[in-house]
């Protein structure tokens, strides 16, 4: 059974239309049988005139003329978009654009999350979209800058195979520089999208310590930052392939071992300067899993406040009695029946 409940028009500019456009071509209608008299009674006297016209039927022509105008009116109103009955929303936290920020530097070399921060990371990220994926998601890498590897996008193998791409030499220069792989995230998303999402999935070593203060800034565009650490807080020695294919530690300028540490400090102060939360990856991509539990529960918040329910579209009704109304105008002719004679 139909729903009839809350009846209305998503889009009643176009009612306009629907009023304005038969009169119109009413008027125009009226003008072409006045022109079509005075050009009879140039041809012929009155009485030759009725002759000439007696197989014309008056009637037809005007029920094709009808015709036309309820057409007229029958587009303005579908444009308008009647709506009737309710839908319940879906809510999908990835029905939003998602732009994932992966860090690609030296540090995500360390094994202290196997088999090492950077892949562990990747096979996160791609577990995860292939899983819960709703919407568009994008990626961008960063180490000394950003580059962003896979616009939003819906075609979620595309995006498997920018992933899967990524390594520590996606970015050639060496460094880490969260802040400008933050703004390059945010010019890949939309403007106007009601909310600007971002996953983060770094060490927190910012080298260049723009991370926190970009943070601030993007929080007051609307921007939400969920950041996921990767590694532990104990740290681990940073091994990179020699010239063999072999990996060995990575050293200093005083040939000391360098070590890299999680920090969660700044991985936190990120979020919290945009709204979001800081999650800890896990063995298992967990920290992925939290964000999407809290993302669900701020959309169920919000519809629940702004959008109980959507109408349904019904403006395919117009659009048929418009294209049949069309299709008998177009059979319909202007003569009159002939009798047969005794």
């Amino acid at each position: 059974m139909i729903n009839f409940s809350n009846p209305h028009f998503e889009s009643p500019q176009w009612l306009g239309l629907a009023v304005v456009a038969p009169l119109l071509l009413a008027w125009l209608q009226h003008r072409s049988a006045v022109k079509r008299r005075h050009q009879l009674a140039q041809m012929a006297a009155p009485r030759f005139v009725a002759e000439l016209t007696a197989s014309h039927s008056p009637a037809r022509r005007r029920l094709k003329e009808g015709s036309l105008l309820l057409a007229l009116a029958l587009a303005g109103l579908a444009l308008a978009r009647p709506q009737w009955g309710e839908s319940p929303p879906a809510a999908q936290w990835l029905g939003e654009d998602v732009i994932f920020v992966l860090d690609t530097s030296y540090s995500m070399l360390s094994t202290d999350v196997l088999p090492s921060r950077l892949k562990r990371a990747t096979l996160a990220v791609s577990d995860f979209v292939r899983r819960h994926g709703r919407g568009r998601v994008g990626l961008v890498t960063f180490a000394g800058r950003a580059f962003l590897n896979c616009p939003p996008t819906l075609d979620y193998d595309a995006f498997e195979n920018a992933l899967a791409a990524v390594d520590e030499k996606s970015i050639p220069l060496p460094g880490t520089d969260i802040g400008r792989a933050l703004l390059e995230a945010e010019r890949a998303l939309d403007k106007n999208s009601r909310r600007k999402l971002i996953v983060l999935l770094t060490d927190g070593e910012d080298l260049e310590q723009s991370g926190v203060a970009t943070a601030k800034k993007m929080g007051t565009n609307g921007v939400v930052v969920f950041t996921v650490g990767i590694g532990s807080p104990a740290g681990s020695e940073i091994r990179m392939p020699n010239a063999a294919g072999q990996r060995e530690p990575l050293l200093n300028a005083r040939g000391e071992v360098v070590l890299s540490r999680l920090d969660e400090k700044t991985l936190t102060a990120i979020a919290q300067a945009t709204g979001g939360s800081y999650h800890s990856l896990g063995p298992r991509g967990e920290g992925l899993t939290q964000i999407r539990l809290a993302l669900e529960t701020q959309n169920h918040s919000a519809v629940s406040k702004s959008a109980n329910h959507r109408g349904i579209d019904r403006f395919y009704w117009p659009v048929a009695a418009l294209l049949a109304l069309l299709i008998g105008e177009s059979l319909l002719g202007t003569r009159r029946k002939e009798r047969a004679t005794p």
